[in-house]
């Protein structure tokens, strides 16, 4: 996938259509008198336009939401607010969508031989946007404050950090940290990267957690900073105009060339798309799969860039009703015909999932094998574990019907037709099943991280595989995804092997066959790779990139 084309067709848009969406957009404050002149349509290419990037102009970004609020450790790794993060503070390192490393204002490092004490060399020259230096001092207070959070304040750590082996940080000087863990730790340098690894100032650092929930008050090392921003609404960000250490791939040296991005809260799907093609808007994020094909035919641009992580699909809690029975996990797991979902509700801009690793990540394998549909072999794993289908269809046991309920996440604009599918492709094997359809934060309060239910989606990124093992069990404070604690004695042995690998080759092997154990137990039921952020974007926009979390990157973008 390119990450930016300089020769986008002109658009046509007829000015009936252009003026269609005039009085619903106003409803969200984006209505504005159209340019006269632009008889071919608001979104066409303006004629003869060289290629070279201009200085200047106004982004307006239409978002679904915000709500994980604004405390950094809490809300870096939402797929809403970790857009502004993205734009407003800078990484130690840069990492690509093939999982590869680049120098950041981290400009190089080394590591002993068991991968246990790590050395950054940072870039001199860096301050925040409160006019604190970037230091090692910094460094090491935000490497503190992201394995540990802070308990005072009701802070919580950064989740896939490898807090479970870190032990200190330390300024040798102004411009190097020295940072020890207590067992090899290879994913550190990756994880520098990862979204929720942003930069602060130990002046907000600072600051209580109510006053860090105040945007305004908020200050990184990134080319934009926070301007104003109304809760429920927007967030408006400007260029840095003293800004110059972008990452090393950046296309530019020096400020920003927009002017300001304006995060805008659309929470109707069509409105968003509909108002980049009038010309009311410059980026739509997260527009429907099944606008993709006719947005690219009229010239604009869609992007649907695939991010290191999980595949989506769903965690099983085996403390769940019924699904302590490996029969039960994997009659779901064989049970469920993707190909049917894929062809129904996506494009070919989707692959279906061949593991519970997304295919870029470089550890990940083919275990296709173990996800082909057989509905022959799920009803027989039910037969098997007592389940007696009826005359209905459903299938019971011990007086009690095989029930599942399906919560869609919120995360992703597909999953309730997805869940519709997967409900009567259950159905088919005996599950009587019901979809619970709930807003952001009842999902959060009541689905999340209720081990009751037994299906819950995954919508998660990381940056490198071996942060993945401390989220299974609940060996050092890992999130327990399955609620198995530490009783599956393979899945601990494992997951302990692959986060204290010092050695890449072997680390590889274990995470082969961690995914394969996985898969077998239906601890997880992929479904397919996910495309979690879709970018709808006009084709007066140019020079938008895509890291490794598939967050667009608008530091080298300008418009025509």
């Amino acid at each position: 996938m390119a990450h930016e084309d300089h020769r986008r067709s002109k658009v046509k848009t007829p000015s009936s259509r252009r003026w269609k969406f005039t009085a619903a957009l106003a409803a969200f404050g984006l209505a504005g008198a159209l340019m006269a002149g632009c008889a071919s349509g608001a979104g066409a290419s303006s004629a003869g336009g060289s290629g070279e990037p201009k200085q200047g102009g106004d982004l307006t970004f239409l978002i679904n939401n915000f709500d994980a609020g604004w405390v950094a450790n809490e809300s870096a790794i939402s797929s809403y607010e970790g857009n502004v993060w993205d734009s407003i503070t800078d990484k130690l390192v840069y990492v690509d969508p093939d999982g590869n490393i680049s120098p950041w204002l981290a400009e190089s490092w080394e590591n002993n031989s068991d991968s246990t004490e790590f050395t950054l060399h940072l870039k001199n020259g860096v301050t925040f946007s409160d006019g604190t230096a970037f230091d090692a001092a910094a460094v090491v207070r935000n490497l503190d404050y992201w394995a540990r959070g802070d308990e005072a304040k009701g802070v919580k750590r950064i989740g896939l950090f490898p807090s479970s082996t870190y032990q200190t940080a330390e300024a040798v000087d102004d411009s190097t940290v020295k940072v020890t863990f207590n067992a090899p730790t290879l994913g550190f340098i990756p994880t520098l990267g990862y979204h929720g690894s942003i930069l602060t100032s130990p002046k907000t650092l600072d600051l209580s957690k109510e006053q860090q929930a105040d945007l305004k008050n908020y200050s990184g090392t990134g080319p934009f900073v926070v301007d104003s921003w109304t809760e429920g609404d927007n967030v408006v960000l400007k260029k840095r105009d003293d800004y110059n250490w972008a990452y090393d791939n950046a296309k530019h040296t020096g400020p920003a060339y927009l002017d300001t991005i304006t995060y805008k809260i659309v929470k109707e799907d069509s409105i968003r798309s509909s108002s980049v093609e009038s010309g009311q808007a410059d980026v739509a994020y997260n527009i429907s799969p099944q606008e993709i094909s006719r947005l690219k035919s009229a010239g604009f641009t869609v992007e649907t860039p695939k991010y290191l992580g999980f595949s989506h699909g769903f965690k099983v809690s085996t403390k769940a009703e019924n699904f302590d029975d490996v029969r039960v996990r994997q009659a779901v797991q064989v049970g469920i015909d993707r190909d049917e979902i894929l062809q129904t509700v996506y494009t070919d801009d989707w692959d279906k999932a061949t593991s519970f690793l997304q295919s870029n990540v470089p550890e990940a394998t083919d275990n296709s094998d173990l996800l082909t549909y057989d509905k022959a072999k799920a009803e027989s794993l039910l037969d098997e574990a007592g389940w007696v289908k009826g005359a209905d269809g459903v299938r019971t046991k011990d007086g009690k019907t095989l029930d599942l309920d399906l919560y869609p996440t919120t995360y992703i604009n597909t999953a309730s037709q997805i869940d519709e599918i997967i409900a009567r492709q259950l159905g088919d094997i005996g599950f009587k099943v019901t979809q619970q359809k709930l807003d952001t934060a009842a999902y959060l309060d009541r689905v999340d991280t209720n081990p009751a239910i037994p299906l819950r989606d995954v919508t998660r990124s990381f940056i490198d595989v071996g942060t993945v093992a401390g989220v299974l069990t609940s060996a050092k404070s890992g999130e327990d995804w399955f609620a198995v604690g530490e009783s599956d004695a393979k899945l601990n042995e494992l997951s302990s092997g692959i986060a204290t690998a010092s050695d890449e080759a072997q680390r590889k092997t274990l995470v082969a066959e961690l995914q394969r154990y996985v898969l077998e137990q239906g601890y997880y039921i992929p479904i397919e790779q996910i495309v979690q952020r879709i970018y709808l974007e006009t084709p007066k926009l140019h020079g938008v990139s895509f890291n490794g979390i598939a967050y667009a990157n608008f530091y080298d973008a300008w418009k025509e």
